[in-house]
């Protein structure tokens, strides 16, 4: 534990050299970031502008579940960056260097794609959770702290399980990209309340692609919401199966790689 910390800290240094030497860059990325989740709140609201509420739940209550989704989503986009995996270190040849390492691959491979301009959306979502939260007169109780942090990490593992297995696929293939913006798109969904959908959906997003498991879930137990709570406290079970499914597939991809070649 204490090597790969050392290696965490070598990284966010070597990150933060390189992000003086580029302040502009840094502070575009964090910008554009902010302007992304405008329009996903903006959209929320111009939703309610035609409707009192949706799928039984209110203006603010769909708020904060948006609000806590981007919280362990900000987390994942910062440490757990697998978008340009297959380009850059299949067909590339990057995971060559990689193998000849001795820490963890995908630990490394985290960690040479760490983008903590991220983390400000989780700010964000906090920020969000607390404005809705005061509009909704929720009292905030001792254990919300404590079960904010456990069900961020379920939800953060949920995301790596998923994205680790999906990526693995890469050491099969050379698409650039594969299934990866699908899933992305898919992932949205969870930040809406479940009830919306129709049942087949509400089984895929709860137990075969677990999205529902990052926001709307784990929100509602903080929302007092008695229908979900069982389930919430699911989540996470839910986080480690899936995590552990992830790194099964990760590493049996590994043991399929064979190099670039020439």
């Amino acid at each position: 534990m204490k090597y790969y910390l050392g290696l965490m800290s070598e990284y966010m240094k070597n990150y933060i050299k390189t992000r003086l030497t580029y302040r502009a860059d840094f502070w575009v990325e964090v910008v554009s970031d902010l302007l992304f989740q405008a329009v996903n709140l903006v959209f929320i609201l111009v939703l309610f502008m035609h409707t009192d509420s949706l799928g039984g739940w209110s203006r603010s209550e769909v708020i904060f579940v948006y609000g806590y989704f981007m919280v362990p989503f900000g987390i994942f986009s910062c440490f757990i960056n697998l978008w340009g995996f297959s380009e850059r270190y299949i067909v590339k040849g990057e995971m060559d260097r990689i193998m000849t390492r001795p820490a963890h691959n995908l630990f490394q491979i985290c960690l040479e794609n760490v983008d903590p301009p991220a983390l400000v959306g989780s700010v964000v979502g906090l920020i969000i959770m607390g404005i809705s939260g005061a509009q909704l007169d929720i009292v905030w109780e001792w254990w919300f702290i404590p079960a904010l942090i456990v069900l961020t990490i379920s939800a953060v593992a949920i995301y790596t399980g998923i994205y680790a297995t999906l990526t693995s696929l890469s050491f099969y293939s050379d698409a650039p990209t594969g299934i990866l913006p699908l899933m992305f798109n898919i992932q949205g969904y969870g930040r809406y309340p479940i009830t919306i959908y129709n049942r087949a959906l509400q089984v895929l997003l709860t137990w075969i692609i677990p999205f529902a498991f990052v926001g709307i879930y784990p929100a509602s137990l903080f929302l007092g919401r008695e229908e979900m709570r069982q389930t919430a406290l699911l989540t996470p079970v839910v986080g480690a199966v899936f995590l552990a499914i992830g790194l099964t597939a990760w590493n049996y991809g590994v043991r399929r790689y064979r190099g670039a070649g020439s």
